[in-house]
């Protein structure tokens, strides 16, 4: 991935003044409109799920914590089920973001990140879509695509797989978009995905390309976003471990 020198320059400086090589994450979980209640609960288990592999992961819900002298610290910026961003970053914090991120900087998304983004409309570029429904918490039958199949946050669960978590239904699929490795997609044939709340409120099921979990290089850094995450239980299992950790890893290069 192309990275800007004066972005990793900054990297390496601030890493030499640390006490290891821990990778530096900001892991950002302020909202401005629905909080998930287990936000707090999957911030302690990200801080100590990170801890286990040389991660340091910060926590912060203000944007008073975001500035361009600020982010040179961070490899990774972590959102957790962070909406509605434009209510909590005004211009010139977003455009922090944006630019750290454009000289090779690293974003992780997690469940509802894309979620009524409309506002910033960079970051919803960034993920390719928005949000329309979800389902219950159901299990369901994950594909993992053929050309993803090696790929580090996936690696190791055959073709497909039976997976539980609350499957967001997006505006449209991400699949073709410049950059965009589509890593899993679920098959709504196999659960409801539509829940009776959404169902009375235009709700709408993807279809047959239901994407879940992507990767994309685009606009100077990578992204990576991932449907699971809604409460804990989709992430404390062997795979979402797995799927998450090298999740990071991947956007950071590590």
């Amino acid at each position: 991935m192309p990275q800007h020198r004066d972005h990793q320059a900054s990297i390496k400086t601030t890493k030499a003044m640390d006490s290891d090589d821990a990778l530096q994450v900001l892991l950002f979980s302020g909202t401005g409109w629905y909080r998930h209640p287990e936000i707090p609960i999957i911030n302690g288990w990200l801080v100590r799920l990170g801890a286990e592999h040389n991660m340091q992961l910060d926590v912060s819900e203000t944007g008073d914590d975001i500035s361009t002298e600020k982010l040179e610290r961070y490899d990774v910026i972590l959102f957790n089920n962070a909406n509605v961003l434009d209510k909590i970053f005004n211009v010139e914090q977003r455009t922090a973001i944006e630019d750290w991120y454009k000289k090779g900087g690293a974003i992780v998304a997690v469940h509802a990140v894309l979620v009524h983004q409309q506002e910033w409309p960079w970051l919803m570029n960034l993920g390719g879509c928005d949000f329309n429904s979800d389902s219950e918490f159901l299990k369901a039958k994950v594909i993992v695509d053929p050309a993803a199949m090696d790929h580090p946050a996936v690696k190791g669960q055959g073709k497909e797989f039976w997976y539980t978590a609350d499957w967001t239904n997006h505006t449209k699929s991400v699949t073709g978009l410049p950059g965009v490795q589509v890593l899993l997609r679920v098959d709504e044939s196999t659960y409801e995905p539509v829940r009776e709340y959404f169902q009375t409120r235009n709700g709408k099921a993807m279809g047959e390309d239901h994407p879940i979990a992507w990767t994309r290089e685009w606009d100077g850094g990578r992204f990576f976003y991932t449907e699971l995450g809604h409460d804990l239980r989709s992430l404390d299992t062997p795979f979402g471990k797995q799927h998450v950790i090298e999740g990071i890893r991947w956007v950071a290069e590590k």
